[in-house]
């Protein structure tokens, strides 16, 4: 190797120690190194990871899935859970809607399912002549559509307005639902028999899309030693309530994030558009998600502003359900959208 190539190499390195240490520094100083962001008053400093460590304890070996859906309703997103049955897929949307103390209810969907089952009907009332609205189960806080695909695409969309709006419309009026208002829906597999897959615009109300996956060895020997674990009990005191989530989640909008943040959201989102790697890009919608959801991120890892880690930790999250390969239009594993996005530098 001569001296030409031999600097070659050496500017190359001096060029991937600034992308990994110089840049992110240069962020960390548009921002105030504050050790934890100061949580309300009438919320416990810890309460984050006392909800993640007692909802541990009935869905075993799954606390990154379970910080990623707190992360979720910190965001106000909607949550979609992709998995083959029995993996603890509704325990986890009843433990979590437990423990931070909000209303649920639970919607078993099948194939000859109505929207009216989801949203609600009307009565005639033969003693005054009226007709009286009886609400149907969306109106809740906490709202489990279990096994949303294997409901035609008709019930499906009645969700839509519910899912963007937080609200209901039928018979020409329109009723707002409960506050904070929270979807998860688990879906099977595709390949799996009587499924309907879900069009773009319903998987787009879905802020993150998980798998929980089979539990490590550990984990499935402490729950067959145990005989399985017990269904979330209700004699456990929520850990926070509708008002303490609501303030949460206003203080999650208060992250700050410095401009170069934003650049870099701006140059992943462009990367997805112009990288011919994904035959759509993400949408404007979505980027204003991924910010959001940093910002989540950031809070339940005790910050008050967004470092790069964050937008990295939940972006495969938000774009796997909203991309597809360019050239034989599939989805993308998560851990090689990962992979794929790292090429994205980190901007000064």
């Amino acid at each position: 190797m001569n001296f030409t190539d031999t600097l070659h190499y050496i500017r190359k390195a001096l060029n991937l120690f600034e992308n990994l240490i110089y840049q992110p520094l240069k962020i960390l100083e548009c921002v105030p190194m504050t050790q934890a962001v100061p949580l309300p008053t009438d919320i416990e400093q810890d309460v984050f990871e006392k909800i993640l460590d007692q909802a541990s304890k009935y869905i075993l070996g799954k606390k990154p899935q379970l910080r990623l859906a707190l992360c979720c309703i910190l965001a106000e997103g909607h949550l979609l859970i992709e998995d083959i049955p029995g993996i603890g897929k509704t325990t986890l949307a009843k433990m979590l809607a437990h423990l931070l103390g909000l209303d649920f209810q639970r919607v078993q969907c099948t194939s000859d399912m109505l929207p009216g089952d989801i949203l609600g009907f009307s009565v005639f009332n033969r003693d005054n002549g009226t007709f009286a609205f009886h609400p149907g189960p969306i109106f809740t806080q906490v709202l489990l559509t279990d096994e949303i695909n294997r409901t035609p695409p008709k019930t499906q969309s009645a969700l839509l307005e519910a899912m963007e709006e937080k609200q209901v419309s039928f018979e020409g009026k329109t009723r707002d639902l409960p506050s904070p208002f929270f979807v998860i829906a688990t879906q099977n597999p595709l390949e799996q028999s009587g499924t309907y897959p879900l069009p773009e615009s319903q998987l787009d109300r879905f802020l993150f899309r998980l798998e929980l996956g089979y539990p490590d060895r550990d984990a499935e020997h402490d729950l067959l030693a145990g005989g399985g674990v017990d269904s979330p009990s209700t004699a456990i005191a929520p850990f926070l309530s509708a008002d303490k989530v609501l303030s949460l989640q206003q203080l999650t909008a208060r992250i700050q994030v410095a401009d170069p943040l934003i650049r870099y959201i701006q140059d992943l989102i462009d990367f997805t558009r112009h990288s011919g790697t994904f035959t759509l890009g993400l949408s404007p919608r979505a980027g204003l998600l991924l910010l959001r959801s940093a910002k989540a991120w950031a809070l339940l890892n005790g910050r008050d502003f967004v470092l790069p880690e964050d937008v990295q930790m939940v972006l495969p999250y938000i774009a796997r359900h909203r991309l597809r390969r360019a050239d034989t239009h599939e989805e993308v594993p998560t851990n090689e959208l990962t992979e794929i996005f790292q090429s994205v530098a980190v901007p000064i």
